[in-house]
């Protein structure tokens, strides 16, 4: 076992708190931390300390994949198959969705073919995987993901009280299903400009209106990250496409699973998200990046879902699972009272995040501490690793390979 030393990447989203405060920081950052990344991505791989210096995380699995991977090495062709981070958002992401196994793999020929530089800002696919994700609030955390019910967006529009709306709430009203959620966005995210000038600004209005009415109100929320999207994308299509999205908030300790082709943007809050290890973003708004509407047409899933809250279950041996489908990765996360020690057996080969208070790691007669905010490298060869915490109680998240769907 080795620490890790995480690749902080900055991002106008970011926070110049939250981040800082959990590694111990100056506060506020010189800059918006977004991401801590714990991983291999060759975008950005972690560092691993080796005595006084480093090595990158990537050429350190390269060295010795079939020991630091066991074996994930063959079944993942010597890579690590996740990426780990510590997300903190002060201001919402893009609205985006993530592409399929077999979607990224024609994607990435595809733009291959046509010589898109791999840096290029116009680029949809920058490898060929696809990228499920799950991300376990680590304080109160925001978000919008998947497609609502389409019964209930009609009376969400309906309640906006703006005739410029009925005609697109009488359209999915006829049509309550994946194909009706289909034809609305599409329509929404292509309005000419001048169109999208003149409805825009009257969906707000009725916002307004709808806040400050009288009755019941359902639909506060949504409502009002319609408002504050606008404040911060103004005359941009996505506002449009968020009132069609489900809006949840996830209490500290509860996760959020999401597959190819769920439309979401994150809004505020710190977490941990692990993912399969790419960088594929399709993006539909909220956003001065490259938007390809034909393309994230192409990778959507517009079959509404519940709120697709992942709450976490205790395991045989104590820690908590977060359940997901995902072949490249599983997430534990181990709570630890003051003085209480407890073993990670489920933390190798991966990595091991300490998100609260401090604890000390051992494995046959080997010590490592880890503060808040630092993390560790898991090799397959590591045994009986075990957790204690130091200095009053400590929160650890395991990050391993292989999905955590059974026992």
């Amino acid at each position: 076992m080795h620490e890790l030393v995480g690749a902080l990447r900055s991002y106008a989203w970011g926070s110049r708190t939250a981040l800082a405060q959990l590694c111990g920081r100056p506060v506020p950052s010189a800059h918006p931390e977004a991401e801590l990344w714990f991983g291999a991505h060759p975008a950005d791989p972690a560092h691993v300390r080796l005595g006084d210096d480093t090595r990158s995380l990537l050429e350190f699995l390269a060295a010795d994949p079939a020991r630091e991977l066991g074996s994930a090495a063959s079944e993942f062709d010597g890579k690590l198959p996740f990426l780990l981070k510590i997300l903190a958002a002060e201001e919402p992401l893009s609205l985006q969705a993530h592409p399929s196994v077999e979607q990224a793999k024609v994607g990435w020929e595809r733009e291959n073919r046509a010589r898109v530089p791999l840096d290029s800002p116009l680029r949809n696919y920058r490898d060929d995987n696809h990228k499920p994700e799950l991300v376990v609030a680590l304080d109160r955390f925001e978000a919008l993901a998947g497609f609502r019910d389409p019964r209930r967006t009609v009376a969400l529009l309906r309640a906006l009280d703006v005739p410029a709306l009925m005609p697109f709430a009488d359209l999915l009203a006829a049509q309550p299903d994946s194909a009706g959620l289909r034809t609305l966005f599409t329509t929404w995210i292509t309005l000419p400009q001048n169109v999208l000038e003149s409805l825009l600004p009257a969906v707000l209005d009725g916002c307004v209106r709808y806040l400050h009415g009288r009755g019941e109100r359902m639909f506060i929320p949504e409502v009002r990250t319609a408002l504050e999207l606008a404040e911060a994308y103004p005359g941009d299509a996505g506002v449009l496409a968020a009132l069609l999205l489900n809006r949840l908030t996830l209490e500290p300790g509860q996760g959020l699973f999401l597959a190819a082709g769920n439309l979401h943007a994150y809004l505020r809050g710190l977490g941990v998200e692990i993912m399969a290890n790419s960088d594929n973003v399709l993006r539909g708004g909220l956003t001065p990046k490259h938007v390809d509407v034909p393309e994230l047409l192409r990778v959507l899933d517009f079959e509404p879902i519940d709120l697709p809250v992942v709450l976490p279950e205790y395991a045989p041996d104590g820690s908590l699972r977060y359940r997901t489908p995902a072949p490249e990765f599983a997430l534990r996360r181990v709570d630890l009272p003051a003085g209480a020690e407890a073993p990670l057996t489920a933390a190798g080969p991966g990595i091991v995040l300490c998100t609260s208070g401090a604890v000390l790691l051992r494995q046959d007669g080997d010590e490592l501490p880890l503060g808040r905010g630092a993390a560790a490298w898991i090799s397959a060869s590591d045994k009986e690793i075990r957790a204690s915490a130091v200095d009053g109680a400590a929160q650890v998240f395991c990050a391993c390979v292989g999905g955590d769907t059974t026992g």
